[in-house]
């Protein structure tokens, strides 16, 4: 089973701050570092790492092209991503070094220089066991989800950025939707619905440190998170939806597949950057037996 993953790949300008900048203010920065990211390429990463078989979808300047090998070294498929002449997708993340909290701005650029022609080719190859996974930092997400439907594909929708609009217009493609507590009540608001007339077959709702609610098919429940520290909270979110989906596809219940995008993410935040911060999947199962 594949997971084709139409994703965003960012170079991540990476400031560590006393703390968060406030509106007119200017402050020096503690450390600064440059990481590879940006939403898709995360969740490639925490996918692979946690034995799915993944191919990557997307752009990136020819010129960074070296940085990829952050997903390449963890045995992401890197065939259908196109290398431009065009500047890479960027982030400016500002990580509060107390808290760990972030402010995060993005630019596309290479993101949305995605071909349709480099989706079909694609999924020439794809069979109806596999998943189709995208967010909202590419173009064309929308011609991705019909095509992969058409295919039968099982669609997962990771909403984030949040675009009420968008979300809303592709719920009828949706299989599975994965949003945070803010994005999921800007949703309802927007559809004027309360969360059981949505419809979908699955949906999960992240809670930050109060765990994940799921509602769907296997029934209305939550899952608790892990105890840890955090030291920075960039990722997490994308560490999640990657061990989450890549055990669904590998048989797993929503409940016990929640569980180990609960105990990655925590892992994840107990260190700095977002990509390089994904844990094993030895680390993901030696948490949760400690915690069983």
């Amino acid at each position: 089973m594949t997971i084709f993953n139409l994703g965003s790949i960012n170079l991540d300008y990476f400031y560590r701050l006393p703390h968060l900048v406030s509106a007119g203010e200017t402050l020096s920065a503690i450390g600064y570092d440059i990481f590879l990211g940006g939403k898709g390429a995360n969740q490639s990463v925490a996918l692979a790492k946690a034995g799915a078989d993944v191919c990557h979808i997307g752009a990136f300047s020819k010129k960074d092209e070296h940085y990829l090998n952050g997903m390449r070294d963890v045995g992401v498929n890197l065939n259908n991503i196109s290398l431009l002449e065009t500047e890479s997708g960027h982030a400016v993340v500002m990580v509060d070094n107390n808290t760990g909290e972030n402010q995060i701005v993005i630019s596309g650029s290479a993101n949305y220089q995605i071909s349709k022609e480099q989706i079909i080719s694609a999924l020439v190859e794809a069979e109806e066991t596999d998943w189709a996974l995208a967010q909202n930092e590419t173009s064309l997400v929308h011609e991705f989800f019909i095509s992969a439907k058409e295919k039968g594909l099982k669609i997962c929708y990771s909403a984030a950025p949040f675009i009420a609009k968008q979300t809303a217009s592709l719920l009828p493609l949706t299989d599975l939707l994965v949003v945070n507590e803010g994005e999921a009540d800007s949703l309802l608001k927007y559809l004027n619905k309360d969360v059981s007339a949505l419809g979908l077959p699955h949906l999960i709702i992240t809670l930050g440190s109060k765990g994940a609610r799921y509602i769907g098919e296997e029934g209305n429940f939550s899952v608790l998170p892990f105890e840890v520290s955090p030291v920075d909270t960039t990722g997490a979110g994308d560490t999640f939806l990657g061990y989450l989906l890549a055990s669904i596809s590998q048989g797993m219940s929503m409940k016990h597949a929640i569980s180990y995008g609960s105990a990655a993410a925590s892992l994840q935040i107990t260190k700095k950057g977002a990509l390089s911060a994904i844990p094993s999947l030895q680390e993901v199962e030696t948490l949760i037996k400690e915690n069983a």
